[in-house]
């Protein structure tokens, strides 16, 4: 008996070794660094690069419309789906091309006067977008299709810590940088940064030859569309997406508020804690949920998870009844971070795992966009009601908005653990 526990503990070990040290997990890393690298140049950065060079704020406004792309990205994606580049395959065919093009436009963008050019450095920016949207799209497809069953939840636990990476990279690094090198030189850098994630798609293999694409385009539109309705308890599926991480999303639309005006503190440290510590934490619980996952399975993840990302909120609710509490605050952040970077690791696996992968590049563009959904419909209620209850009792109401998610989830229960078994067999 001692004997074959000892052996069982090996084996599970040597799984997790093997996984830690598989290539396909290893590029996630590099390709999450490219697909988070563009968005803080388009979107924090750029504002505060405008904002610096006295641009009026209602054209800063203004460019808060080049994230469209990122919204709408599954209109274009089944054209990802159809065609096959006829270099490195059909997924790497698309990425590869597409980080150049990133490279280069990322570059010249530095090169443009944001006072006296702001409409071009608008169209700039928005073909950034677009292109970064669409890389977005072929690296997610890339994800879903190339990893293995017991890899996904390690695989997106090592894209988000690449994700993350970048974001601070090219927001907090970036903005330290211009006010030395200046912004141009800062653009310039970055572009070259690009070369990470077009090392891990030179690096990595093509999945599977035996996936075939869509034979027309009508397919490649209907086909994904057809593929999931025609599934069991499929609107139930979907509406556990939209749920899933609404409680998270809700209570994440007014933390930096909360800090600064509810309990008071600083933004300066807001920035540091808040921010700082909590994309680390955030790192730390993607990659701890993500090991995880391996021995839970990933009905029993999203279910745990779930429930720790549910209890997180009550952390905050905690601090809004004690005040201003270093302590508590650097808790509660630590808490909400590394739970819901567990919780993400997760989703992302369950999203990967019910992709078809003849049309995984619009799947999961369409499910990606409706994970969103309930985020941009609940998040402007948020301000009213705190001025309605107060914030500790928002945070309750936060909470208990993540019920329904789980509620679905439990339901659900043998249609995943099916999903698992089937894939796995």
């Amino acid at each position: 008996m001692v004997h074959s526990e000892d052996t069982k503990q090996k084996t599970g070990k040597g799984k997790w070794r093997q996984i830690f040290n598989n290539r396909r997990v290893a590029v996630m890393v590099l390709l999450g660094f490219s697909s988070g690298l563009p968005l803080p140049l388009t979107s924090g950065t750029l504002q505060a690069w405008l904002t610096v060079a006295g641009v009026d704020l209602r054209i800063i406004g203004i460019f808060s419309l080049v994230s469209i792309p990122y919204t709408i990205k599954f209109l274009w994606s089944p054209l990802m789906d159809r065609f096959v580049p006829p270099w490195l395959g059909r997924r790497r065919g698309w990425i590869l091309p597409i980080q150049i093009i990133l490279m280069v436009s990322i570059g010249l963008m530095g090169f443009i006067s944001p006072e006296y050019a702001p409409f071009f450095l608008a169209s700039m920016t928005f073909f950034i977008a677009f292109t970064s949207a669409s890389q977005d799209i072929v690296i997610d497809a890339y994800r879903t299709d190339i990893l293995q069953d017991r890899e996904r939840g390690i695989g997106a636990a090592t894209f988000i810590m690449g994700y993350r990476i970048a974001m601070l990279v090219a927001g907090a690094v970036a903005l330290i940088l211009s006010q030395i090198i200046g912004w141009q030189k800062t653009y310039i850098l970055m572009a070259i940064l690009m070369i990470i994630g077009i090392i891990g798609t030179y690096v990595g293999r093509e999945p599977d030859s035996q996936i075939k694409p869509p034979k027309s385009m009508e397919e490649a539109i209907w086909g994904p569309l057809k593929d999931f309705f025609t599934r069991k308890n499929a609107i139930i599926i979907l509406l556990l997406i939209i749920l899933y991480k609404l409680g998270d999303a809700y209570a994440g639309a007014l933390t930096t508020a909360f800090l600064i005006r509810g309990v008071n503190f600083s933004p300066a440290e807001v920035g540091t804690i808040n921010k700082g510590m909590g994309l680390i934490a955030t790192i730390v619980g993607a990659m701890f949920g993500g090991a995880l996952m391996v021995r839970l399975g990933l009905y029993r993840s999203l279910m745990f998870f779930g429930i720790l990302q549910m209890v997180s909120n009550l952390s905050f609710m905690v601090l809004a009844l004690t005040g201003k509490n270093y302590p508590v605050m650097v808790s509660a952040i630590a808490f909400e971070n590394i739970t819901g970077g567990m919780g993400s690791a997760a989703f992302l696996a369950f999203v990967m795992a019910i992709c078809n992968k003849r049309y995984s590049a619009t799947q999961y563009a369409l499910l990606s966009s409706l994970a969103a959904l309930g985020r941009v419909f609940i998040s402007p209620t948020s301000g009213y009601v705190v001025e309605a209850t107060g914030w500790a009792i928002f945070f309750l109401f936060t909470t208990i908005t993540a019920i329904p998610g789980l509620v679905l989830l439990w339901i659900l229960r043998g249609i995943i653990n099916s999903i698992e078994n089937n894939r796995s067999a």
